[in-house]
């Protein structure tokens, strides 16, 4: 994986384990139940694009990898691995 990548990702998921401290602390100041709420879907929200990114580093590196100089049995490993990731991810429907 790209180093700038790594960076990115581990500053985004230092902030959402922030965010999700923040939500620790505002259901033991018993805050108002909408406000947690849209704090969880602001985390929600994160994570998504967090693995948004992820997942556009691994088609980058890995599955280019494979497709340009794998075997055919390599290459279609690969490419059902990616359509598995993308089902579960939501991004596709299973097969």
């Amino acid at each position: 994986m790209d180093a700038a990548v790594r960076t990115k990702l581990e500053a985004r998921l230092k902030r959402i384990a922030g965010q999700v401290s923040g939500i620790q602390r505002m259901l033991e100041e018993d805050r108002y139940c909408v406000d947690v709420l849209l704090q969880i879907a602001a985390v929600r929200a994160a994570l998504e694009q967090t693995g948004k990114l992820l997942l556009g580093a691994h088609v980058e590196t890995c599955v280019r990898q494979a497709i340009e100089s794998g075997t055919p049995r390599e290459r279609k490993a690969k490419v059902e691995e990616l359509l598995d990731v993308l089902a579960r991810f939501g991004s596709v429907s299973a097969r």
